[in-house]
């Protein structure tokens, strides 16, 4: 079952400019934990509110995508995805395309790694929700005890790794990578699961704070 923020970024995908009447009505909860909802969301730039006048009195808003939410849903350039890896696994084995995707989940990570050097372990793993999402991921994080739990609501890559499941090395790698430090992976959206989840221990299994 789909979680209440990827309904509401799927109706806003298929009708933007919708009121959180609209969104309460088609997701089936009420107006205000829609508005919960929408402020996360906005607070996250996958969202985005505009004025709309309609007849007499104040302005509603209605609210849209940004460029950022419509990216996680990508649709027009998947076939040509498809047919690229195709390709390229006519030349390489599984575990080269693996390494592949680890490849490039590390260039990303290392084009921000400069800017997180002398941070704490939570300023990290907060500014890594944020790297995500811009990379177009749906995601939640909880901290819990002696741990932090990353999951990822929504994959951008989820139609072509259905296919192509190497393609999940690239968030494992960016997130590793980004974090300097190995993460548990417990769950994966193309192994049947409702999403992807990665615990980042806080502390060493020595006991040392990180």
């Amino acid at each position: 079952m789909r979680s209440t923020r990827e309904r509401i970024l799927r109706r806003l995908l298929a009708f933007p400019e919708s009121t959180i009447n609209d969104l309460a009505d088609s997701v089936g909860i009420n107006p205000i934990s829609v508005r919960h909802h929408l402020t996360s969301l906005q607070s996250e730039g996958l969202v985005t509110s505009t004025e709309e006048r309609h007849g007499v009195g104040r302005p509603r808003l209605v609210y849209s995508l940004t460029e950022n939410g419509t990216e996680a849903f990508p649709t027009n350039y998947i076939k040509l995805m498809q047919r690229l890896l195709n390709k390229i696994k006519d030349k390489y084995s599984d575990t080269e395309l693996d390494q592949f995707f680890q490849d490039i989940g590390e260039e990303i990570a290392m084009d921000q790694i400069d800017s997180a050097q002398d941070r704490t372990l939570d300023q990290k793993v907060h500014n890594l929700q944020a790297l995500l999402t811009r990379e177009g991921f749906i995601v939640e994080l909880v901290e819990d005890k002696g741990s932090f739990l990353l999951t990822t609501l929504s994959c951008p890559y989820y139609r072509i790794g259905m296919e192509h499941p190497q393609i999940c090395s690239l968030d494992h790698a960016l997130i590793s990578k980004y974090l300097g430090k190995p993460v548990k992976f417990h769950e994966c959206i193309h192994n049947g699961a409702e999403h992807c989840t990665y615990q980042i221990q806080k502390y060493s299994e020595e006991g040392a704070h990180e």
